[in-house]
């Protein structure tokens, strides 16, 4: 079936819609700016030296300065964490802006990709034209030292040009290393050449300060083509022939009579007369006020972040649970999380420089200090880190309290951070769809609704879990059936409805038991059709706004975006979410 405009907006449009939007405003900016230099009487020589090529390059600079700036905001997480809990953003549509965060951090990240190229392009033009177009007349405006000089000294052999060439290299490993194969093939690779953002910055502030580019700055002494009588009269002087025959550079032809009066030069129909010669003067570097405030608040933000994520926690346990997940529990002074939130593991023994973030599956309340997190191992990073805190042992089948007494490694913690999930606590009615490992952001709503549910806005959840083997869902077996079982005591049956999904059906009877009898009821196989599940939804909330929540598969968030921003006969509006780490 075809898709409506809308549901192409809701799946992959709405990124591209913002794409398309941010790259045309640059556009414009461009434009503006380009007209600016192709028109101001300020940059008439130096115009009449390089052409379209100082037009080109400045505007894309301009663009480039823009996005340079504002690319580090959303990295900025500690800001965005604070904006999103505070109550001056007050409305929920404003909040869900912050969750394109990551978005719009790749959508600068590409322009600036595409405005670098240009640029490149106009100062290569612009280096070839420094050289063959050299003026004699004003020493000063030129960038080489002689006509013909070799463009290559221009680009290497000067501080704006070699620092050109090496942050095009930096740019170039940045932008290689975020595409997504290379992410989830290798993320050290990513991470490590993503860090080289702060020698691109400094070689930025460097590649500004080099003043190739001047302006005129008499303009009302000198316009632009004016009439110097004394430098006329000076060159229609007759020179004796001994002063030619002794100095032969000083001789002058006579000044032609009959020379035509260029058009530009000519004002009201008749010439002005300057009084003095052009004085040029390299322009401040612009680009300082464009990134200076933006780069001093993110390295505040670093440096409070470390400050604060100086002391190591406290591990009070390791769990090792089925289909190697591992959960550790910590304990941290003056740590305060909200349901929903991660945090960002770093362990020295393990890397000295990678960390990773991870989702809370336990907040810290008033009666008990204790986080943790649940991470599933898939890399060198999480090997590396699960061989430091388990004993060797081949039990990892089961789940095993580690008693024993053991030295574990140094861990630092930094956050908490926001996340949409957050918002989950916020609505009557939320949806809440986990695949797989993705079940750990709603782990810690689970056990916030575990030690009381009364105090919140939500009056409904639907909470679909989907898993390949049913070893999974022993992650979190037990917190369900206890969540199960307080709400019957408490006569609210119908506040949480549990949905779980089997895609593998060997070792189905494993889950039988006793123990879990309240989640075999739940227990389907095969996976969720998801129309029917929405439909079903609508129809049972009738007019009500239900946040979507999901972590897991982008073709499981794909299938419920496109959802739920179709229609429905019930009047019944869907909200759609996603976790994205920014």
């Amino acid at each position: 079936m075809a898709l409506s405009w809308r549901s192409w907006l809701a799946n992959e449009g709405s990124k591209h819609l913002f794409l398309f939007f941010w790259l045309s405003l640059n556009v414009w900016f461009f434009g503006k700016t380009f007209l600016l230099y192709n028109q101001g009487l300020q940059y008439y020589y130096l115009h009449q030296m390089l052409g379209l090529g100082l037009c080109v390059s400045r505007a894309s600079a301009s663009v480039l300065n823009l996005n340079c700036c504002l690319v580090l905001l959303p990295m900025c997480r500690v800001l965005l964490a604070f904006l999103r809990g505070s109550q001056k953003v007050a409305s929920k549509k404003t909040r869900r802006l912050l969750d394109k965060s990551k978005t719009f951090h790749v959508t600068c990240g590409v322009t600036i990709c595409i405005f670098s190229v240009l640029h490149v392009a106009a100062h290569l033009v612009n280096a070839l034209n420094f050289s063959e177009n050299y003026n004699e007349e004003f020493v000063t405006l030129n960038a080489a030292n002689y006509r013909g000089e070799d463009p290559r000294k221009l680009l290497f052999a000067t501080i704006p040009g070699l620092t050109g060439v090496i942050m095009v290299l930096v740019l170039f490993l940045m932008c290689t290393a975020s595409t997504y194969a290379i992410r989830v093939s290798n993320y050290d690779i990513f991470w490590y050449t993503h860090n080289l953002f702060f020698v691109f910055y400094m070689l930025l502030m460097l590649h500004v300060s080099g003043g190739v580019l001047k302006y005129q700055t008499n303009l009302e002494e000198h316009p632009p083509g004016c009439f110097n009588p004394n430098k006329t009269l000076r060159q229609n002087l007759t020179v004796p022939k001994a002063f030619e025959e002794l100095f032969p550079d000083y001789t002058t032809e006579p000044f032609p009579e009959d020379l035509p009066v260029p058009e530009p030069f000519v004002q009201n129909s008749f010439m002005r007369v300057c009084s003095e010669e052009p004085k040029f003067q390299s322009q401040f570097p612009e680009t300082w006020f464009w990134i200076s405030g933006p780069l001093c608040l993110y390295c505040v933000e670093r440096l409070y972040r470390y400050i604060r994520s100086n002391k190591p926690v406290t591990i009070t346990s390791v769990i090792s649970h089925p289909s190697n997940v591992l959960e550790v529990r910590m304990v941290k002074d003056d740590f305060e999380a909200r349901p929903g939130q991660y945090v960002i593991l770093h362990c020295p023994r393990v890397s000295a420089l990678e960390s990773h973030p991870f989702t809370l599956t336990m907040c810290p309340t008033d009666t008990k200090a204790t986080f943790g997190v649940h991470l599933k191992v898939v890399g060198d990073w999480t090997e590396r880190f699960r061989d430091l805190l388990l004993l060797h042992s081949n039990q990892d089948t089961e789940i095993l309290p580690i008693f024993q007494q053991r030295r574990y490694p140094k861990l630092y913690v930094d956050g908490p951070f926001g996340s949409p999930f957050e918002e989950s606590l916020n609505y009557e009615v939320s949806l809440c769809v986990a695949g797989g490992i993705g079940v750990t952001p709603f782990a810690s709503i689970l056990n916030t609704l575990l030690d009381g549910w009364k105090c919140y806005k939500l009056r409904r959840l639907y909470f679909v879990w989907v898993c390949r083997d049913i070893e999974s869902f022993r992650w979190f077996a037990d917190l369900l059936c206890m969540l199960h079982n307080k709400l019957w005591q408490e006569n609210r049956p119908d506040y949480i409805n549990i949905q779980l999904y089997l895609s593998q059906t060997d070792g189905i009877q494993k889950i039988i038991g006793e123990k879990y009898q309240a989640l075999n009821s739940r227990l389907l196989i095969g996976r969720p059709r998801w129309k029917l599940l929405f439909d079903d939804i609508a129809k049972c909330n009738r007019r009500k706004t239900i946040g979507v929540f999901c972590c897991g598969p982008n073709k499981i968030s794909k299938i419920l975006h496109k959802l739920s921003n179709s229609s429905n006969s019930y009047g019944t509006r869907f909200e759609y979410n996603k976790e994205s780490f920014s």
